[in-house]
């Protein structure tokens, strides 16, 4: 069968891959063409366009590059009507997402499945509504997605979450191979490692990093590591790193998280890995508004954290510091407890483990590439 997939930025592409070499598991005939990145490409197939060309975050970056996103909606449009794959999957995403499903549905009357549900339980709860008419099935990785659907009268799977997957795999993967990564990274041995996580875009690294980095100093017992996202050149971090004790490393965030005593981390995908290798950590994320970014998000938000962590536990287990809690000095009192304090550190550790029972056991891929196929089989 053919299959059009649409990833829009780095996790994206991550999950993506998997769930394409999961479908090829089930279906020796599958074959892609998608608009994601290196991940998805080296499963095989073809990509039409490039993440890094997509993933304009915010109100001013998004207007800024409005033709562009047009642009690239127009064409895709075109691409998958030529293509005429048998399904298309989208993967979160959802305004470039949500555009695509309304044509597939309304213009080719194709199948449309979705993998990783936008987060419409936090805001834009209104897009039910486009879900509802143009999304045949939706497959879920957290677990409350499905009680929060249920009340919509929107019936979605749970598959399990592929983060799970990722680093069961990865840790798999390095069962019987020799750990080079501390001499690869030029660490010191003896010495604990504060990771820093400070997003996928550039917006994010440049509103982040510098305060990450001014928090870190103020460790000098830790050596600091930035995990470099894919697509975001060295160069461009050098613009905040030069001549600071700071080293950076690509494709290699699994094996940093697995070396670090603590980390400072961005929201998204990347706190919930971090708390899948039981690393403490800091949520850190500028917002520009300040007070009015917490003041949006208490009485326009339908969900109190920003986190995964919190989200699938149901309380704070790692502390949220974004809008005007964003401070060095409050990332800085956050990390000395969690560096200096066993008991408060341990809380977090035992949060941790409350909310990854939530989650079930890894599969998450192959579950919703097995639901996938057998849909697609039995319409046939």
């Amino acid at each position: 069968m053919k299959y059009y997939l649409i990833a829009g930025e780095a996790s994206g592409d991550l999950h993506a891959s998997n769930l394409m070499a999961a479908l090829k598991e089930k279906d020796a005939a599958a074959d892609f063409r998608f608009l994601g990145g290196d991940l998805m490409a080296g499963v095989g197939g073809h990509l039409v366009r490039h993440y890094r060309e997509m993933a304009f975050m915010g109100v001013i970056p998004v207007l800024k590059n409005l033709k562009t996103i047009l642009r690239n909606l127009k064409s895709c449009r075109e691409d998958i009507r030529s293509y005429a794959p048998d399904v298309v999957i989208l993967v979160d995403y959802p305004g470039f997402n949500l555009k695509v499903a309304k044509f597939v549905k309304t213009e080719l009357h194709l199948p449309v499945y979705y993998y990783i549900s936008p987060k419409i339980w936090a805001w834009k709860k209104y897009r039910i509504h486009s879900i509802r008419r143009y999304v045949d099935r939706m497959f879920c990785i957290l677990p409350f997605e499905t009680d929060f659907y249920a009340g919509l009268g929107y019936r979605v799977d749970y598959v399990g979450n592929p983060s799970v997957d990722s680093v069961a795999n990865y840790r798999k993967g390095k069962e019987e191979k020799e750990d080079t990564f501390p001499v690869e990274a030029g660490l010191a041995p003896g010495r604990p490692v504060l990771a820093l996580l400070a997003g996928s875009r550039r917006q994010e690294i440049k509103d982040n990093l510098p305060t990450m980095l001014e928090v870190g100093a103020s460790f000098p017992e830790y050596q600091m590591v930035i995990a470099g996202a894919p697509g975001i050149e060295p160069d461009y971090y050098r613009i905040y790193t030069d001549g600071k004790p700071v080293k950076i490393v690509f494709g290699r965030t699994y094996p940093l998280l697995e070396h670090s005593a603590l980390a400072l981390v961005t929201s998204g995908t990347a706190t919930l890995e971090t708390a899948l290798f039981r690393v403490p950590q800091v949520v850190c994320y500028y917002f520009w508004g300040g007070k009015l970014v917490n003041f949006i998000f208490r009485h326009f938000f339908t969900t109190p954290y920003i986190s995964l962590v919190n989200l699938i536990a149901g309380r704070e287990v790692v502390r949220e510091l974004f809008g005007a809690l964003f401070s060095a000095q409050r990332i800085r009192e956050e990390s000395e407890r969690l560096a200096y304090q066993a008991p408060y550190r341990e809380r977090m550790l035992e949060g941790y483990d409350e909310a990854l029972a939530k989650l079930g056991n890894p599969g998450a891929s192959v579950r919703a590439a097995d639901l996938i196929y057998q849909s697609l089989i039995s319409s046939i």
